[in-house]
């Protein structure tokens, strides 16, 4: 990991309130997997995050836009962010979701298939046409019409806005964490005797 986690004793007076904000947030809405350690300090994007503030801050907003309130269900939302993290190949990114897609309902082949950067043979429909859409966005160059009528019809055109934004949020937290090779926390599993 290039950055130091950020313990909260030693926030300065501008990241103390976005720290403040963030915690709420993960503990409100990112549930399943660890983003606070044992000393309070955030991992995963939210660490790089707040030590560059004037950038982090704006991303928060945009990540709280996209996360409180969803129109979209959630297990088709996770669709398209394992599309995007297995992309990028964004460790911590792909660790979270799994944990998250599991919690959503989605089985484990199909989130293993999507990790794998394959579409899997048994998708719902608005499953399918998320797959499409988060794996045409990724590859790059114009969304085809046909895949963006699809979603409009499936979500509506505000639904596919915030679907097209959720894949655009997803490609910068998995840049960041690339960026800043954020490794997976180490988590203590018990294993069976």
């Amino acid at each position: 990991m290039r950055l130091p986690l950020l313990p909260p004793s030693e926030l300065t007076a501008e990241q103390r309130p976005l720290y403040d904000d963030m915690r709420k947030g993960i503990e409100t809405n990112f549930k399943g997997f660890v983003a606070i350690n044992e000393s309070g300090a955030l991992i995963g994007p939210w660490n790089p995050w707040l030590r560059f503030a004037k950038f982090g801050g704006p991303v928060w907003e945009l990540v709280k836009a996209l996360s409180s309130s969803p129109s979209l269900p959630r297990a088709v939302r996770e669709v398209a962010i394992l599309v995007t993290g297995a992309k990028f190949r964004s460790a911590y990114e792909i660790y979270a979701h799994v944990l998250v897609a599991e919690l959503r309902g989605l089985p484990d082949d199909k989130i293993a298939t999507i990790v794998a950067g394959q579409r899997p043979s048994d998708l719902t429909r608005e499953e399918a046409i998320a797959y499409d859409v988060a794996s045409a966005l990724v590859a790059g160059g114009v969304l085809p019409t046909l895949t963006y009528q699809q979603a409009v019809t499936q979500f509506g055109e505000a639904g596919t806005a915030e679907f097209i934004y959720l894949v655009g949020l997803y490609c910068m937290v998995s840049v960041t964490l690339n960026g800043f090779d954020v490794p997976v926390p180490e988590v203590d599993v018990a294993l069976p005797t």
